[in-house]
């Protein structure tokens, strides 16, 4: 079955749906949005974004299972927009639809229509006012680097593995210099769609944990590859390549070119989209991605 949605203009529009004959009915009186958290291993994909010429996206495979479940139509948005490679623990996505399911067909539903690397891990009811976008006060993200003389064969594709072990101290010093609201160009990519790059980042923590260390990002909003970009800088300055002051002047030139390579997907986890009232203890906090998996 397919489905064609034609606006009428007002609250709500015709419903086309086609296969077995055509079925004409109006929509838009009884639509009920859901919020959900969503998992997954994002190896095997291209990304959130579904995209007209290419197969395999999250957002592919999750419209799919959901549309299953509805028999009809829904359109999905998300809190953040994940590369090629990158992970989540804590996606938090929306979608409406006028079929009557509960939070458990659309949960128990969806996840066995998933593959065995995406899935739900919770379903809720909002309000219409609620946008898993830009509703959000905050996303946190978290790195996760393996440091060893040889990498580890059930790491792969889940870490950035580096030889050479770092400078906690100085990359956390580093990083200190990019808290609070500025401009964000140097760690900004080249194809990044945002209107602006000032953005607020409110806590970078650099964490050792045995052979691992993990970086803990939180800011209102990231720009694309942003925290690649800025992982980049930070790993020449924990192999002691760079000063610590040079994370400040990167800052300051607004301009990727003075910055470092841009880090691999494979290290970084989405893992928590933070609201503000009233949903701000409502929804299940996502697990941390390094104590969960490693």
């Amino acid at each position: 079955m397919s489905y064609i949605i034609l606006s009428s203009g007002g609250l709500g529009g015709f419903l086309l749906s086609y296969g077995d004959g055509l079925n004409l009915r109006f929509w838009g009186c009884c639509m009920q949005k859901w919020a959900c958290g969503l998992s997954y291993h994002g190896g095997r994909y291209h990304g959130w974004q579904k995209q007209p010429d290419l197969r395999g996206t999250i957002e592919e495979k999750l419209q799919e299972a959901l549309e299953s479940v509805a028999n009809g139509p829904c359109v999905l948005c998300c809190a953040g927009r994940t590369d090629q490679g990158v992970h989540a623990t804590g996606q938090v996505v929306h979608f409406e639809t006028e079929q009557n399911r509960t939070a458990q067909n659309w949960l128990c539903g969806g996840n066995s229509l998933l593959p065995e690397d995406i899935k739900l891990q919770w379903v809720l009811p909002v309000e219409d006012d609620f946008h898993a976008r830009f509703s959000a006060r905050s996303r946190s993200y978290c790195y996760v680097i393996y440091q060893n003389e040889v990498s580890h064969p059930l790491l792969a594709g889940r870490v950035w593995w580096v030889r050479k072990k770092l400078d906690v101290h100085a990359m956390q010093q580093a990083a200190n210099q990019w808290i609070g609201e500025f401009d964000f160009s140097s760690f900004r990519d080249s194809d990044c769609q945002a209107k602006h790059a000032v953005r607020k980042l409110m806590n970078f923590n650099v964490v050792a944990q045995g052979r691992f260390c993990v970086f803990y990002i939180e800011a209102n909003a990231f720009l694309h590859h942003m925290i690649r970009n800025m992982m980049g800088v930070l790993i020449e300055i924990g192999r002691g390549d760079k000063p610590v002051s040079w994370a400040l002047d990167v800052l300051r030139a607004q301009d990727r070119t003075q910055a470092g390579i841009t880090a691999p997907p494979q290290g970084l986890y989405l893992c928590q989209v933070t609201y503000g009232l009233p949903w701000a203890n409502r929804f299940p906090l996502a697990m941390d991605p390094f104590k969960f998996i490693f």
